[in-house]
């Protein structure tokens, strides 16, 4: 995928590409890690109101629970921008077979600070990045 020509079309800044560019592999998906396992990485993520958590790459299966409501955009490598609402205990699970791969930013676009759990399963197609 040529995720310069790709993001250009949709109207990233240099900025943005260049970031997304420079984290093809950055295995941290949280803004700290609180545990780790053979199996599993836990991570906390917190987010204040208009910051944004940069782009980062996941490999792994996981799933992730927000501990607070607020309001997200997300900006994608394939070029998608989404805007997601937030409430305490929403959850979402997310699987990757051998290859797969996702690459995504999260802007705090809301008023409230966003704070999420995320487990990440080690068992899963892909190998763990470093961090």
């Amino acid at each position: 995928m040529d995720i310069t020509n790709l993001i250009a079309r949709e109207g990233w800044s240099q900025d943005l590409v260049r970031e997304l560019e420079r984290n093809r592999d950055n295995g941290r998906v949280g803004t700290k890690l609180v545990s780790e396992t053979d199996d599993v990485r836990v991570w906390h993520l917190d987010v204040p109101p208009g910051e944004r958590f940069g782009f980062h790459c996941h490999v792994l299966n996981y799933f992730w629970t927000s501990l607070t409501h607020g309001k997200a955009r997300s900006r994608y490598a394939d070029g998608r921008v989404v805007e997601v609402s937030y409430q305490p205990g929403d959850t979402k699970h997310l699987n990757f077979a051998a290859g797969e791969i996702s690459w995504h930013d999260l802007e705090n676009i809301g008023q409230t600070p966003l704070q999420f759990v995320t487990v990440e399963f080690k068992d899963s197609g892909n190998a763990a990045l470093p961090i």
